[in-house]
């Protein structure tokens, strides 16, 4: 999620063992997960205010469907798909033989 492995956590925990003691370290993990449940529930509500503002249209609305990339790629997906839907362009008739291509002497 957040590009932590295992390596990584490890260190952390025990760099919070040092820094707090292994008797102080519940009580912050319990503050920890309190203010990660606050966050979420801020979060859960600015979308439900902001889904109730915008209207029955904005009903299925997700705060990551706010994010520039994801607006990006949509867009981007969107209109890639609608070039391959498009039919191939066909190739104009090959000219006979004995006929010269059209030349245009202001253009060259």
């Amino acid at each position: 999620m957040f590009g932590v492995g295992f390596p990584e956590l490890a260190v952390i925990m025990f760099v919070a063992v040092l820094v707090f003691g292994p008797d102080k370290l519940p009580e912050f993990a319990r503050q920890a997960g309190r203010m990660a449940k606050q966050m979420r529930k801020f979060a859960h509500e600015a979308r439900d205010e902001l889904r109730q503002e915008l209207g029955p249209e904005y009903a299925d609305l997700e705060l990551r469907d706010l994010d520039p990339r994801t607006i990006v790629r949509k867009h981007i997906a969107e209109a890639m798909n609608e070039a391959m839907a498009d039919p191939v362009p066909t190739q104009a008739p090959a000219l006979p033989v004995d006929v010269s291509p059209p030349f245009d002497l202001e253009a060259t």
